[in-house]
């Protein structure tokens, strides 16, 4: 299965974030983004005018990230720890584009305050985020770990910041698992 997920990253991702929308020159940030599995991948479409930020507060996938961004000869990926505080250490409208994928069911995960989490991440997006970004979440593991228990209500509470663009429904890494997925994105700022 493993060459598999880095096939589909050597490969197959660059292909998947450009039909999301992802462009050359962009500055991403791949929120929760794990062992990098998109990142990698957006590195590649953003090319060196790019950038990708990607945050995790798994430091040691960080780390393996890191190392393998230095592998392939990647500069244009920067990491940004997180201590699983929901505070973006980025400026004011500074994001074209933010990856949420696999990522939405872990906020606010250990306690009561789930909801208020999710706002307070969505509100730190909204900061970070250019007045015509892109937000493409990728929500999973919502009835076992969230009060949300459907695709439709992850759309109505992102709608509340940014305006639903489409539906997409693609071959993609979840889990360390090729699978088919739906994609929700969204573009542009809710005034």
């Amino acid at each position: 299965m493993e060459e598999e997920i880095e096939d589909w990253v050597e490969n197959r991702g660059v292909d998947f974030l450009e039909r999301v929308g992802i462009e050359s020159g962009q500055v991403v940030l791949d929120f929760g983004c794990g062992r990098g599995n998109y990142s990698v991948s957006a590195a590649r479409v953003v090319g060196e005018n790019g950038l990708v930020y990607v945050l995790d507060k798994n430091n040691e996938r960080l780390d393996e990230l890191v190392g393998v961004a230095k592998e392939q000869d990647l500069k244009n990926i920067e990491r940004i720890d997180a201590n699983g505080e929901l505070k973006i250490s980025l400026g004011d409208k500074s994001i074209d584009a933010v990856l949420l994928y696999d990522v939405i069911h872990l906020v606010g995960k250990n306690d009561s305050s789930t909801v208020r989490d999710r706002k307070r991440l969505y509100e730190e997006i909204y900061r970070v985020a250019k007045d015509d970004v892109l937000i493409s979440v990728y929500p999973t593991h919502l009835t076992t770990h969230t009060d949300i228990v459907s695709l439709e209500e992850v759309r109505q509470e992102i709608e509340q910041y940014f305006k639903f663009e489409k539906k997409i429904f693609l071959r993609l890494v979840h889990d360390d698992n090729i699978e088919n997925g739906e994609v929700l994105n969204f573009r542009g700022k809710v005034k």
